[in-house]
């Protein structure tokens, strides 16, 4: 499927539409949710309103042309937009009882003042790049702002065959006279969760009050099959080349984005999950990044690969509760490790792909596709075992045996000549539905990236309590809707190692240190019908660290470089191989450098759960080959160890070491009986020959 990058009108709302939302009588009431923890005593967060988020122009999106001059201002300005969204959104929380009295409030207290602020920013933004450069036209159009519904009233789920309308339509089911409120009571009032867990029935829903909600779920089986395979020239470059690089189970997290907001802490306002290069932060300089440590087996990819995590509204309190990034701006719950992460790069269904130039930046989704629409949405959800059915805007509901799956197809053609640009795309554009890129562009490998999750399908009957909700990390005014998940990637490919990358891609091969046993596999499901039943876990190998779930084929053939997950190559057959000990330079504790020499702001301490059979081993890439476990619990039933790391820096911890290190009661009993034999026998040989002595 071509992609393109159309403006997309602005959506606004009339305040008599927003009144409606918040009249008494039989419209439709105000629900404002705080939540905080399970006692209660966790951080203010930011109350939000329930039916109700901000949307504004997307102004970096349509910054297509900046100075290189002029980028690293522009760059922080545009930061500073996003800052000044996630303010207004929290005073729109805290807003909700003026509000509901003057609905004008909205306009006058909230919108109006940050049309100021942006106007002001723009002003700068245009000053900055007038002075390199052209003026931008019109750029002042974009500074008004709206509160509108946001349609996240829970829906009835429809096996459509897409997932569902899309979010950004702002309707999602949303009943104007408030009667699909799902548990919201008539007088409008908190749901609150008598179990601590915080799930809202009814609203904007979540452990935060900014969702998700039912209506953000589909169940897969109901999804019909959605995945076509492009045909295949005979000039495709069929290989595939695969990197392994763990899962994040050092527990490198921050809500910094050296892509989109260099030199800005807490530029993403959500937080990141990183493997690969582990100097990655707000601050990182290309130097830094070139010589950082990495999580990857093989040690020639320093390349850093982040997305925003996973959660659980399960009512835990992260050590981000308090934290920018986390508690504060909405992103609360549980941070889930996840399960797999299988990083390949195929080839093009038309020809040879090119080296990719060493830094290149690229990001494929968009963060803000809630209100900016899906033009630039890319990532899909599936569960395994189901992979030829993809959505893009609900989460999945899978069922039993079935994991749910995170997928990535990253752009595929370069214009050639930059390694990044002012709005972050216009540099790489992806294939067209035969598989050509646009003229001026070269096919480079593409990253298809699948991330793998062992959470269960949650109980929507009662909004989460009993299975809890899980959603990724987004900015504050998206809601944590599915269609704003994305990926971002740098390349810090060794020379050497990316040319063998293109020659393994060319040559119809499979390389690279997560191949593992299968390579190409033997294509899955393909676009077809899907088996009858799920995949099951399978059980353990001899070795375990063989990590092989045998599914990883059932969205189809990857190898084609086309848009979709599963739309024709090979992706292998999830058998990667791992490494029993971590690399020589895994990552060490050392703080990297700050680049331009600005003071790095200390980042929280944050915990995440381990997946399962992850006791033992720290190392790069370990996974435990055992899929039947769930909730992180190893073989033995014992609770996965929390990795705690302060700030966006790796810190090893010693204590999942310690715990393989220690025996057993049984082992500590074999070690003692020897001696305790020992002391028996002295005790008998010394009153043998005391009676000895006596009859002498």
């Amino acid at each position: 499927m071509a992609r393109n990058t159309r403006r997309r009108p602005k959506q606004r709302a009339t305040l008599a539409a927003f009144a409606l939302i918040l009249g008494g009588g039989g419209m439709m009431a105000a629900n404002v949710y705080a939540s905080a923890t399970e006692d209660g005593t966790g951080a203010e967060q930011a109350q939000v309103l329930s039916g109700a988020t901000i949307d504004c122009p997307d102004v970096a999106t349509q910054l297509t042309s900046v100075p290189q001059e002029a980028r690293a201002e522009v760059d922080k300005e545009l930061a500073g937009l996003d800052a000044q969204i996630a303010e207004a959104y929290k005073r729109l929380g805290e807003s909700a009882d003026a509000i509901r009295q003057d609905p004008a409030f909205a306009d006058n207290a909230i919108a109006g003042p940050l049309e100021e602020k942006r106007s002001a920013t723009l002003a700068r933004i245009a000053t900055a790049i007038d002075r390199v450069g052209d003026r931008p036209e019109d750029l002042e159009e974009l500074a008004a702002c709206a509160v509108r519904e946001s349609g996240n009233a829970p829906a009835q789920q429809e096996g459509d065959g897409n997932g569902g309308d899309q979010a950004a339509d702002g309707g999602d089911g949303q009943d104007q006279q408030g009667q699909d409120q799902q548990g919201q009571d008539e007088q409008g009032q908190d749901q609150q969760d008598p179990d601590g867990q915080g799930q809202d029935q009814g609203g904007n829903g979540g452990q935060a009050g900014n969702g998700p909600v039912a209506g953000d779920y589909v169940d897969i089986e109901s999804v019909q099959p959605n995945v076509s395979e492009p045909e295949q020239s005979a000039n495709a470059s069929r290989g595939t080349f695969v990197s392994d690089c763990g899962v994040n189970e050092n527990g490198l997290f921050n809500s910094d984005n050296v892509i989109a907001a260099p030199g800005v802490s807490n530029g993403a306002h959500h937080f990141h999950d990183y493997i690969g290069n582990q100097a990655t932060n707000a601050f990182s300089s290309d130097e830094e990044l070139a010589q950082a440590q990495t999580t990857c087996v093989d040690q020639g990819d320093r390349s850093a690969y982040y997305w925003p995590v996973l959660r659980l509204q399960n009512g835990t309190e992260e050590q981000d509760a308090n934290s920018p990034g986390g508690g504060i701006e909405g992103n609360v719950g549980e941070i889930v490790t996840p399960k797999e992460v299988t990083l390949t790069f195929v080839g093009n269904p038309q020809g040879e792909v090119t080296a990719m130039p060493r830094l290149l930046r690229i990001i494929t989704g968009d963060a803000k596709s809630f209100v900016n629409g899906p033009a630039n949405a890319n990532a899909s959800w599936s569960c395994t075992g189901f992979e030829d059915r993809q959505l893009t805007d609900k989460y999945p509901l899978c069922p039993e045996g079935s994991d749910v799956v995170r997928s990535f197809d990253f752009q595929s053609c370069w214009d050639g000549r930059n390694i990044d640009s002012a709005n972050h795309r216009t540099h790489m554009a992806f294939v067209d539905e035969a598989g050509n890129c646009p003229s001026g562009f070269k096919p480079v490998p593409q990253l298809v990236q699948r991330i793998v999750y062992d959470v269960d399908a949650p109980s929507l009957e009662d909004g989460g309590r009993t299975t809890p909700l899980f959603a990724v990390d987004s900015f504050p005014e998206q809601l944590h809707k599915p269609i704003t998940d994305h990926g971002d990637f740098i390349n810090v490919f060794d020379e050497d190692l990316m040319n063998e990358m293109v020659d393994c891609i060319n040559e119809g091969r499979t390389c690279g240190a997560g191949a593992g046993d299968g390579g190409n596999g033997d294509g899955g499901n393909g676009g077809g019908e899907p088996t009858e039943e799920p995949q099951q876990p399978e059980e353990p190998t001899e070795d375990p660290g063989q990590g092989d779930d045998g599914d990883q084929n059932d969205g189809g053939n990857q190898n084609d470089g086309g848009d979709k997950p599963g739309d024709g190559g090979d992706q292998g057959d999830g058998g990667q191989e791992q490494p029993s000990e971590a690399p020589a330079d895994n990552p060490a504790t050392e703080e990297p450098g700050k680049g331009d020499g600005t003071a790095q702001p200390e980042q929280p301490d944050v915990k995440a759960s381990v997946p399962a059979g992850n006791g033992e081993d720290t190392g790069a890439g370990n996974q435990d080959g055992d899929k039947g476990d769930k909730g992180g619990k190893d073989d033995g039933g014992q609770a996965a160890q929390a990795a705690e790391v302060p700030g966006s820096l790796p810190e090893l911890e010693d204590g999942a070491q310690a715990q393989g290190q220690s025996g057993s009661l049984a082992e500590t009993g074999a070690q003692l009986w020897p001696a305790a034999i020992g002391g028996v026998l002295v005790i008998f040989g010394f009153f043998v020959l005391r009676s000895v002595r006596r009859n002498a």
